[in-house]
This record gives C-alpha cells, structure tokens and sequence, in this order.
C-alpha cells in the first residue's frame, strides 16, 4: 500500500505518531528532575519487531515499488536491525529479500539473525569484508537476479540515504507537536540517516547524536546526508556528536552501555540494546554529567529499537544472567 501522493511513493509500515512517555525514575537516578527526561518509543512503530527502520523503510521501499521491484537487496552485519525490518517489509509487501551480511554461517545466531528466516529472507554471507566489499557483493547479487529476470532494488546500509531521512525529518515534526519545549533529543548514531533526518526540523543545537561505531566518520556520514535533505549545507563541525561510547568496536559491549540499559530497565522496565540503544543512554548520562544536558529542560531520548540484538549479543546475555538473584523457596 501507497500513499495517495503520486510523488512520494511511500509505503505504509508503521502506526504513527509514536508514543511519548515520561522517565522520571531514570531521569531522577542520572540527576535531572522528574518531569524532565521522556522517550519516544520508536522501538513501538509495529513492523517485525519495530525500531527506526520502519521510518526509512517507508520512503525506500515506497521507491522500490514505484521501480517495478520485485525483490529487495540489502546489506548489514549479522545482527542487522535494518536487515530484519527489510525481512519484513518484504514479507508485507509480497517482495523476496535477500540480505547480503558480513560473516560466514555460524558466526551469528539467535537475535535477529532468527527473524529473518521467520520473515522468509534468504541470507548471502560476504565473509569478512569492509564495507565497500559489502556493496560489491550486494551489486552481484542484484546482478544475478536480474539476469534471472527478478527486478531487485538495492536498498542502502542502514536504511540511511537522503530519500530514508526523509522518516526521521517526519518523527522531528512529531516531536514539536508532542514537545513544543524540547530542548535536546539524544539519538543513536550508526547509518547517520536518523540524526540527519531529525536535524531537518529541529536544527543541529537540539539534537545530540552518540557514535556508536558503524561508520568510520560519522560527522561526515551525517553531515552529507542532512545537506542532501534540506538543500543546504551542514557543517560537520556544527553538529553535537559524543564519540566517546564506541568502547573496543561496533560489536563489543562497554561497561557504560551495560549499566545504562541495565539502570533503563530497573527503573522504568523499558529494554535497550548492547550496540545502540544502550551506547546512546550512557551517552545521555555522560552528558548529564559533563553539564552538556541540564536539569529543568525537556530532555528526549529517542529509543530507535533492536531488542532482538540483544538475543544475539552472547556477552550481554552472559552478563545478564550473571546478574540473576536467586533464592530458596
């Protein structure tokens, strides 16, 4: 299904507007005030497992089936949140999809790896390769398809090109309904195409990215894609990004990240996940800490989904169970 708009080929995937809900457990436990730290739950917008993709993907896969796609190409790692929403935005719309991931079989189980075979996708692993190898590998998979008559459309690493961002410009214009007196939106940085879109909106002084390893500049990476959207020119240097949550690697839990989803969840029984989510709240409370974020303004933490990740994170699960308590009955 399309929207009625013969222009904007957008697909519809998602229950809108997302929820806006109040933290003050949390917010009073990393030192802001009760009413002042609030989520937006884009890990609710209803596709396979939600998440922010679900954004994106109702701009790119709105294209692909203005193109005549019969089937759509993607890439990711393993874990891939994207990869298991392109999964089922294939499965809604009636599209094969095949998933060009870095690794080789056994490298990854559980997680989202698990739905996207439960969403029908067919998986090509690219054993260890860059990104660039990455793309080359998904071309020659679009290649073989076409040569097999199939019409593939390529969809982007993480959803993220300008047309997706066109998503997260739509969730800023929600938020100033939601919260005119926004002061800060915290948001995980991997693809880039989230922060860019929100910047649209909101502008560069309202929205706080937090890198969490996806990419090798993120400030480039988000810079070219808000530019690409808006017309006009985005400095890099005039973003507010955190780069100090990346720990050892894209794929490794840090020590900040386990307690910040570890706090999330005692507090306000909301899950995070170990790459991005809970990068993006340890984030948060080391802004809080470092005075970057003030108590008495509405503070917004957008929670951009992937708890199936943390089914496949085998070193946060372990931790988790670490930190069972037990007692006789």
């Amino acid at each position: 299904m399309t929207s009625d708009s013969p222009t904007s080929h957008r697909a519809v995937f998602g229950t809108w507007p997302t929820p806006l809900e109040p933290m003050p457990r949390l917010a009073r436990a990393i030192g802001l005030g009760a009413g002042d730290l609030w989520v937006k739950r884009d890990d609710l917008t209803g596709l396979g497992g939600g998440g922010n993709k679900v954004r994106k993907l109702e701009w790119t896969c709105g294209a692909a089936l203005a193109d005549g796609a019969t089937a759509l190409v993607t890439t990711g790692a393993p874990q891939s949140n994207h990869a298991r929403l392109t999964a089922a935005a294939g499965a809604r719309l009636g599209l094969d999809v095949v998933l060009v991931l870095a690794g080789a079989p056994g490298s990854s189980t559980s997680g989202n790896l698990a739905l996207d075979g439960l969403f029908g996708a067919t998986v090509v692993w690219a054993g260890d390769v860059d990104d660039a190898a990455l793309d080359s590998t998904a071309e020659h998979v679009a290649e073989q398809l076409r040569q097999r008559g199939v019409v593939p459309a390529l969809i982007p690493f993480g959803g993220s090109s300008v047309l997706g961002a066109r998503g997260y410009a739509e969730c800023g214009r929600e938020l100033l309904a939601q919260a005119p007196d926004l002061a800060t939106v915290v948001v995980a940085v991997g693809s880039g195409g989230t922060m860019a879109g929100l910047l649209d909106p909101l502008g560069s002084a309202r929205v706080l990215g937090v890198h969490c390893g996806a990419v090798t500049d993120p400030a480039r990476t988000v810079s070219e894609l808000a530019s690409g959207l808006t017309g006009t020119h985005c400095a890099p240097e005039t973003l507010s990004l955190r780069l100090d949550q990346v720990g050892d690697g894209y794929s490794t839990l840090t020590e900040a990240a386990m307690a910040a989803l570890t706090l999330t969840a005692r507090t306000e029984g909301i899950v995070l996940d170990p790459i991005y989510t809970g990068r993006a709240m340890a984030g948060l409370i080391a802004a809080i800490e470092e005075g970057d974020v003030v108590p008495g303004q509405r503070t917004i933490f957008l929670h951009s989904g992937g708890m199936p990740g943390l089914f496949g994170h085998a070193a946060t699960l372990a931790k988790l169970e670490e930190a069972l308590t037990f007692s006789s009955p």
